[in-house]
């Protein structure tokens, strides 16, 4: 082994409540909803409250399976057969290389950011002797589902560092206890509420509460830097973070079939490849997966679907095996892209949202997205090829189309499918409550996942 390829060692994981083993009252574990990887993707989540910490957690899974990692602007001379790569909120990681003979490579794709609540660069902010933080709307939030929940802090926080060639260090930081929180109005001052809906202002509704007393320039500063055990809050110098709700992912309903959890979307899928990579055979066809961030905000930016990053790793796989960009070229034009992002499962309150025809139900399997007017990438041939995939591991699976009546929403699947000019099909897990603080999904669509991926892969 190339001595420069340094695997990494990966963290212990927190424990979490969803557990896979819950059993009836004779003791038995429930029919149909073992949820033999429910209780790892729980884990997986709860070590992922930003995109950065989600690309750290999908490296620590990697190594662990042995894949080695390589440094972002590191030599991919003579690539390890197994290996991933991280950059800022985003993962690219391979099994099998892609060869200097064009061979075809199936991937999968999914993202890593979520909608929500961001701090603003100055955030002390306060009034009526209570001290806020002054956040900004990232993607398209449900942002009346962030009112009234425990939240905290989570994301990465830039420092200077003496010791350090540039002089600035990044850590990551995620402080478990609650910390923040949005309050609603109280209905007695909002007499139409429950009438006429409640309607949110995101410049003036939304700023969470953290203390008491008066605002206090550097109040954010002071606690990140008692917080990462600095000398001063000047040693502070910039940051990326989120409000991230407190509450773990747990299982529900009566017999524990459903799966309650924030950022299914997309770490439920971001999980799924994951699994699904490491456990290809290396005999086969090359597999890669790439978990992109800036998904939720149209991922034009260095690490997302619309930007460069993906398609230099890639380049750069191949020319260090002994290829060239023309057999990077020829071997797009036989591969195959799976974009993997959550689904909409038919909500039984609000059946009319639907298209009548492409019910889709929590519990039935991976969901293919079609959209004629490209706002999911599947054609018939590519839709095709992984309902094969479904039915060689056993897997059913659903077809979707959005309501003609109703704008559809998009996936990385139309952007790396132009970017790249490669086939592409989009597909998800069934949930509900998609793009809230928490997102529900079946438990047995996790195994689904899972296995369908992993057949997708070894196809």
């Amino acid at each position: 082994m190339d001595p420069r390829h340094q695997a990494r060692t990966p963290d212990s994981a927190p424990s979490n409540r969803a557990d896979s083993d819950r059993a009836d009252s004779d003791g038995a574990a429930v029919a149909g909803t073992a949820g033999v990887h429910c209780a790892a993707l729980s884990d997986f989540i709860e070590r992922s409250p930003t995109p950065w910490h989600a690309a750290s957690a999908g490296g620590d899974l990697l190594a662990g399976a042995g894949f080695i990692e390589l440094g972002v602007s590191q030599d991919f001379d003579s690539p390890p057969e197994k290996g991933f790569v991280v950059r800022d909120g985003s993962l690219v990681a391979w099994s099998g290389l892609p060869a200097a003979a064009a061979t075809a490579t199936r991937m999968i794709g999914a993202h890593t950011d979520s909608p929500g609540l961001r701090i603003r660069p100055r955030p002390d902010t306060g009034r009526a002797g209570l001290r806020q933080l002054a956040v900004e709307v990232y993607g398209g939030a449900l942002i009346n589902s962030w009112l009234d929940r425990d939240l905290t802090l989570a994301g990465r926080v830039t420092v200077s560092d003496g010791d350090s060639p540039s002089g600035l260090r990044t850590e990551l930081v995620h402080p478990r206890g609650p910390l923040l929180r949005v309050p609603q109005l109280a209905v007695h001052l909002d007499r139409d509420v429950n009438t006429e809906g409640l309607k949110l202002n995101p410049q003036q509704h939304l700023k969470p509460v953290w203390g008491l007393g008066s605002d206090s320039e550097g109040d954010l500063r002071e606690f990140l830097a008692e917080l990462l055990g600095l000398p001063s809050p000047e040693s502070v110098l910039g940051w990326d973070l989120c409000a991230v709700d407190t509450q773990a992912p747990d299982r529900l309903g009566r017999d524990g079939e459903l799966f309650a959890a924030p950022r299914l979307d997309d770490l439920c899928c971001s999980y799924g490849a994951l699994e699904a990579l490491m456990a290809a055979p290396l005999s086969g066809r090359p597999s890669l997966v790439v978990l992109n961030d800036h998904e939720e905000v149209g991922s034009s930016s260095s690490t997302g679907a619309d930007g460069a990053w993906f398609a230099q790793v890639l380049e750069r796989l191949v020319v260090g095996s002994g290829g060239d960009r023309s057999a990077l070229l020829r071997s797009l034009s036989e591969s195959e892209f799976l974009s993997a992002d959550m689904a909409h499962g038919t909500h039984p309150n609000y059946p009319e949202r639907h298209e009548p025809n492409h019910w889709v139900t929590l519990g039935g399997g991976p969901v293919i997205k079609h959209n004629a007017n490209q706002r999911y990438a599947t054609d018939g041939e590519g839709g095709a090829a992984f309902k094969l995939a479904c039915a060689n591991s056993g897997v059913p699976f659903q077809e979707y189309s959005h309501r003609g009546d109703i704008p559809c929403g998009s996936t990385i699947g139309p952007v790396v499918a132009a970017g790249l000019a490669i086939r592409t099909i989009d597909v998800g897990m069934p949930q509900l409550s998609m793009h809230s603080v928490r997102e529900l999904m079946a438990v047995a669509d996790i195994d689904h996942m899972v296995g369908s991926f992993s057949s997708w892969l070894a196809g």
